[in-house]
């Protein structure tokens, strides 16, 4: 028996897991309020939640012991990630992390740098097809620097005036950002090599996100169950009624089958990359597609209520449809995938 063979089927946590996202899950409970998250809106960015999050290790974590890191697997980080999207937490820790960790596979990331320790932003362009000239990304509008692709280089861009937040549907730090305008531009490496340590950073980005998403549906989930065990119809609680149960039992299926594929995701992509690298895109494709599903019943569970603008379950929503946006048109990511099984079909005839 390989030391890996029993692992394959098994995804479940340690205690050491558990302890690990319990501490996540009351920090944004604590310092996260749908309050805080709602006056964040504006910028998209709570830079005193950013400061305390980067305090508790959170950026740092991420990172290798080799540049000051912690060195936490993929799987740790899926666990942070699920509660940034239980609490919808307006910081930019995924592409943070992302950038940072392709930063150091390229060599291009000094040990104690600022990058680690989260006082300098990086953001990180995940579309899977990057276009040629300006394109949107997530956390332009805050970022210090930026990582993306550009041709057959990954480039470092630094601005001296940060590009303009637009408004999306996501609420995020989004803005347009035009490679040829920057200020600084630093070619971090080309080639084969460089594109591969970079598309390993477009799946990382992807899992996370797909993780954040688990966390989003279980808390809308929740919201829309406490409801519906609190209202009535002809004397009963509406939860008892097909038409509201059986949408809740659908969302927890979505929560149990997302959070699985994406503990299997990141431990293949830490153990056996070349062996499953479907795996990190397909859960960021379903939780892409199943999220927004899920985030609508919440709403027209709570009817009226939920599509008011203040309810906590249309912030739930409009997340739920516009952070998979940032990563570009998740069918692109659904063709990558095919292409990855139609290779690996191919190769076996």
């Amino acid at each position: 028996m390989d030391r890996y063979e029993l692992r394959r089927l098994d995804y479940s946590l340690s205690e050491d897991h558990i302890d690990l996202q319990n501490a996540y899950r009351q920090f944004f409970k604590t310092h996260c309020s749908i309050e805080a998250v709602r006056a964040a809106e504006a910028t998209g960015f709570d830079k005193s939640l950013w400061e305390r999050l980067c305090a508790m290790g959170a950026t740092t974590m991420a990172l290798p012991e080799s540049v000051g890191g912690d060195g936490a697997t993929l799987v740790d980080l899926t666990l942070v990630a699920e509660e940034i999207g239980r609490a919808l937490a307006p910081v930019p820790w995924i592409d943070h992390v992302v950038a940072a960790r392709l930063l150091d596979r390229l060599g291009a990331l000094p040990p104690r740098s600022e990058i680690l320790d989260g006082t300098h932003l990086v953001g990180f362009d995940a579309q899977q097809v990057p276009p040629t000239g300006s394109r949107l990304i997530g956390s332009a509008s805050i970022a210090d620097h930026i990582v993306i692709r550009d041709g057959d280089d990954v480039v470092q861009l630094s601005f001296s005036t940060r590009p303009t937040k637009v408004d999306n549907i996501g609420k995020l730090p989004m803005a347009w950002v035009d490679p040829a305008a920057a200020d600084h531009r630093v070619v971090l490496g080309s080639g084969p090599q460089a594109l591969a340590h970079h598309q390993r950073a477009l799946d990382e980005w992807r899992l996370l996100t797909a993780a954040a998403l688990v966390g989003l549906v279980e808390e809308t989930m929740t919201i829309a169950a406490e409801f519906a065990k609190t209202r009535y119809t002809l004397g009963v609680p509406i939860s008892t009624l097909q038409a509201i149960s059986h949408p809740l039992a659908n969302m927890a299926i979505t929560v149990c089958s997302g959070r699985g594929l994406s503990h299997r995701a990141a431990w293949f992509l830490d153990n056996e990359p070349d062996e499953r690298p479907e795996l990190a895109p397909s859960a960021f494709v379903f939780m892409a597609e199943e999220a927004a599903k899920a985030a609508t019943m919440a709403v027209h569970i709570q009817g009226g209520l939920g599509v008011s603008a203040e309810a906590a379950a249309t912030a739930y929503l409009v997340r739920a449809r516009g952070w998979p946006l940032a990563g570009g048109d998740p069918g692109a990511t659904a063709v990558h995938i095919a292409d990855i099984v139609a290779t690996r079909e191919a190769a076996q005839v």
